[in-house]
């Protein structure tokens, strides 16, 4: 069959849309980039925002009116989290939940044999075992996801994942380790770990098992590669956690630490486990066992009750935080979440015009770290020959470099090279091969 995958949210979702990719090629199956020439559609679903789900409708939709004898599977987060408006979604013929995405070449094949719709939602329980999910095809990309750690169990008042994903589990560090090396060995240069919540890593195992022993077992694996950590809980990062990996030579000193808010009263409502200060003294510790290291964020705007001078807070404190990158998205209200019912609902307009401000004071934060990086020697792995004119690909610190391309003929895909860093335009950083 020729097959139309399309992935909705998060890294997670993609490593798992790969990982099924990879099963349905096992099979022969073909894959496909237009959904009008597929035999079989599969949609891999996020329902992070009531927004996702509406997008997740209208493509079922238009994949239906364009293509009326495919197959449509419909899986994951939505489905698992809002059963009943997934199955009111006549347009599929097969729906799965999150813990049944693995099993979608065999329900397929039921469908296929029988002819009748499937719906197979399998509800998450406490102790449940991590899926058999492992990538190891060469997919001619230069980075790679591995899905270390799934489920969350901290239930933010904003969140609905914790109902999609289920309880905390952890992939055995064995099968990290040969993931790790076959992928390496396959031509990645770049291994990502990801998870749902990735410093709650190793909490269902038994022994002990931590989050820097997954990082560890990753960067200690022979290979010409790097790692680089997904988002990160800040309030689950211990100082054992930063010596340890502060000794490992693969690990790119770049952490993606979720704020939210610099607000301890809005951080209490969104029922986040740190505050204000403590997030800061985690940045301190970070950048002295990282000199320079990139802290990255993501900060919501305009959640319930939060008042201007609770925004003026948070504002100031994402400018002393002085933020590498941020990710500045307004409050969506979410329907099963519990700020979805509190009181004081802040306006669209009011929503918006934070998320401006905020995004023009973390603007400015990025570019004086970019800056910072100019006169600095930094590894670059190129990822990009695209551009007829530069050589593009990421340092280490994940600050996007550009090299000057003077033969068309030559390409620098897939390599590390050492690069001077000579300018910056506030976006990215321009230098030289050193």
């Amino acid at each position: 069959m020729d097959i139309f995958y399309y992935t909705f949210g998060c890294k997670v979702n993609q490593y798992e849309t790969e990982n099924i990719k990879e099963r349905f090629m096992q099979k022969s199956h073909r894959t496909v980039t237009d959904h009008t020439q597929a035999d079989l559609c599969i949609i891999n679903t996020c329902t992070v925002t009531s927004e996702a789900d509406r997008k997740c409708r209208q493509l079922v939709r238009k994949i239906r009116r364009d293509n009326p004898q495919c197959i449509i599977a419909l899986a994951g987060c939505f489905v698992q989290a809002f059963k009943k408006q997934a199955e009111q979604m006549t347009e599929c013929d097969i729906i799965a939940g999150t813990a049944d995405k693995v099993r979608l070449p065999e329900l397929v094949d039921s469908y296929i044999t029988s002819g009748s719709r499937i719906i197979s939602i399998t509800p998450h329980l406490p102790k449940q075992p991590f899926d058999s999910m492992v990538n190891t095809t060469n997919d001619g990309k230069t980075r790679a996801y591995i899905k270390i750690q799934d489920g969350c169990d901290r239930y933010c008042s904003y969140c609905i994942i914790p109902y999609a994903r289920g309880h905390i589990r952890s992939k055995p560090v064995e099968v990290i380790k040969k993931e790790v090396a076959e992928l390496a060995a396959s031509g990645h240069k770049e291994i990502i770990l990801t998870g749902i919540n990735l410093c709650f890593y190793g909490k269902d195992l038994e022994g002990g098992v931590s989050f820097a022993d997954a990082v560890e077992a990753a960067c200690n694996t022979a290979g010409d590669f790097r790692v680089r950590l997904g988002s990160l809980e800040p309030e689950m990062m211990t100082d054992e956690d930063i010596t340890r990996l502060g000794r490992l030579e693969k690990l790119c000193p770049h952490f993606h630490l979720s704020l939210q808010s610099g607000c301890d009263e809005t951080l209490r409502r969104m029922n986040r486990h740190y505050t204000a200060n403590e997030y800061a003294e985690l940045c301190i510790k970070l950048r002295k066992a990282f000199p320079d290291c990139a802290i990255t964020t993501d900060i919501m705007v305009g959640f319930p009750m939060e008042r201007d001078e609770e925004f003026e807070r948070s504002l100031k404190f994402a400018e002393d935080t002085a933020f590498a990158e941020a990710h500045i998205f307004p409050y969506s209200r979410r329907a099963g979440t519990v700020a979805d019912r509190l009181g004081g609902q802040v306006d669209k307009s009011t929503k918006h015009a934070r998320a401006a401000k905020m995004a023009e004071v973390c603007g400015r934060t990025k570019a004086d770290y970019l800056s910072s990086c100019v006169g600095r020697t930094l590894k670059v792995l190129f990822e990009r020959e695209t551009d007829a004119l530069w050589h593009t690909g990421h340092a280490d610190n994940y600050v996007t470099v550009r090299v000057r391309r003077d033969d068309p003929e030559v390409s620098l895909w897939k390599t590390f090279r050492m690069v001077r860093i000579t300018s910056s335009d506030g976006k990215v950083c321009y230098g030289e091969l050193v």
